[in-house]
């Protein structure tokens, strides 16, 4: 996914992906933050079918907001083969935020 994000809010979900399970694991990266903030949460998800999905560690992306090139990365261990998708400052904490282009890899 190469995309950007344009004044989301604070409990925006990104579209979802499906991941094989790998060794790798998963990496997002916001380039050319801006917004309210100058610190936007990342946190990854994995959907669970008839129960709530599962959350993984919290990323706080504060680099990205340094100029229009800069690039905050989070990266996340392999969770096994999935469907999944990320949440924007979780708990509905913070701003809206613009991310100029971002990145989901697995």
């Amino acid at each position: 996914m190469g995309r950007a994000l344009t004044g989301v809010g604070p409990g925006f979900e990104s579209r979802r992906w499906y991941q094989p399970s790998s060794s790798t694991g998963t990496t997002i990266k916001f380039t050319g933050c801006t917004g309210g903030n100058t610190v936007v949460n990342v946190t990854l998800y994995k959907v669970v079918n008839n129960f709530p999905d599962t959350d993984y560690t919290k990323a706080a992306f504060t680099k990205c907001f340094e100029s229009p090139t800069s690039t905050s990365t989070g990266n996340w261990n392999d969770h096994g083969a999935g469907d999944y998708y990320f949440v924007v400052n979780d708990g509905g904490v913070g701003s809206t935020v613009s991310v100029r282009y971002l990145v989901v890899s697995y």
